[in-house]
């Protein structure tokens, strides 16, 4: 029976051998464990699985072979309810989606205050006014390529600025992993030294002092080992994040755990004159960016973690914030930060396929020194090994 089970775990890329199945079958002619299949479990995975990166491979392999492949997934997964009561978006050909004009920043703007003191109704469906569902560049719920969201949800993501007072939530740091090789990957970037009081046995140096010593003991005592990398994570928050919410809060949970010098900052979108730490109170505790930028240490690691989508407007021009108008550019906030910690990456949550598509990510690459990673593990691994040099 466990034979089929070891070939299970290799055809599961699991880099188990011989030595090791004869180990658990060792320990089980020995009585080791119980009867109970949770007892089993935990011996196998101690037994034949010597790297944790392999933990979640090793759960998949084991749910499918003693419970059949349907064990391997969730069963209790539903389609969410919005999803079938959505309402069906406007469909446009390519060619009509092309003709709608795109008035530029500046224009948008202007024609927005004209359109304020000109409507008088609510409107719907329409390629001019102030509505829902229409091409107009002015309103929610519709298709066009350049335009100002005031009120609705977010649907096709192109508005270059949104008129609403919007309520972001923070990531949660005591979330459960959903994998562990997210903490896998982040330990690349740990660096140990020895600090502080000696308030740690030393047992290297005490066994080398007793063994001088004629066999009396000597006990050696040495300071603790401390990770000692600086860390700052900027998170951006809200909007198109809200997709990337589930991953975003596995990476802040286990940098949490692995950092314990670790600063975080929230933004929306790209960073501008300030930051904030608590998304409920972002209008009245707020940081002024150029005080983080001062206050933390050259040799800090920065890490960005955002999907970089969003109007290009709000990365190059002033006042392009889709919040209020900012006064420089976001461009040039970032490049003070790259220049402010030379050690630097952009953690991306959008598939990298999609990258080549979306102009800000480009945008924003180009900026960043093309040091964005996808926030996979893969990612991660490439991203904390470039931190690490």
């Amino acid at each position: 029976m466990l034979i089929d089970f070891f070939f299970t775990l290799k055809d599961a890329k699991i880099p188990v051998t011989i030595k090791e199945f004869l180990t658990l079958l060792e320990a089980m002619e020995k009585n080791l464990i119980g009867q109970s299949m949770d007892d089993f479990y935990f011996l196998a995975r101690l037994a034949m699985v010597k790297d944790e990166a392999h933990y979640d491979k090793f759960d998949r392999a084991f749910a499918q072979y003693f419970k059949g492949i349907n064990g391997a997934f969730e069963t209790d997964s539903a389609i969410p309810l919005d999803w079938l009561l959505k309402r069906m978006a406007r469909e446009l050909t390519p060619e009509q989606k092309a003709a709608l004009e795109k008035f530029g920043y500046d224009k948008l703007m202007d024609r927005l205050t004209e359109l304020l003191k000109e409507q008088k109704e609510r409107h719907e469906g329409g390629g001019k006014w102030i509505g829902t569902g229409g091409t107009s560049p002015f309103g929610n719920g519709g298709t066009n390529p350049e335009g100002i969201r005031i009120g609705g949800a977010g649907g096709n993501r192109t508005a270059v600025k949104v008129w609403e007072q919007r309520a972001f939530k923070d990531y949660d740091a005591e979330r459960e992993l959903g994998t562990r090789n997210i903490k896998v990957a982040l330990r690349r970037l740990r660096k140990f030294a020895r600090e502080g009081a000696e308030d740690e046995l030393a047992l290297d140096a005490t066994i080398r002092a007793t063994a001088s010593n004629a066999g009396y003991l000597d006990i050696k005592m040495q300071p603790e080992r401390k990770n000692k990398i600086k860390v700052l994570m900027l998170l951006d928050v809200g909007g198109s994040m809200d997709d990337h919410i589930a991953r975003t809060e596995e990476l802040f949970s286990a940098a949490k755990t692995e950092f314990k010098n670790m600063e975080f900052f929230y933004f929306h979108n790209c960073v501008y004159d300030y930051l904030w730490k608590n998304n409920r109170r972002r209008n009245a505790e707020r940081f002024p960016t150029w005080d983080i930028l001062r206050k933390y240490p050259a040799d800090t690691k920065l890490i960005f973690v955002g999907d970089a989508t969003m109007s290009p407007y709000e990365v190059l021009q002033p006042g392009g914030s889709v919040e209020y108008n900012n006064e420089e550019a976001g461009a040039e906030w970032l490049a003070r930060f790259c220049h402010a910690f030379p050690k630097f990456v952009w953690l991306n949550p959008e598939p990298e396929g999609v990258w080549q598509y979306r102009q800000s990510i480009s945008v924003i690459k180009q900026i960043m020194n093309n040091r964005m990673f996808p926030l996979t593990i893969d990612g991660l691994e490439r991203g904390m090994r470039l931190l690490s040099k």
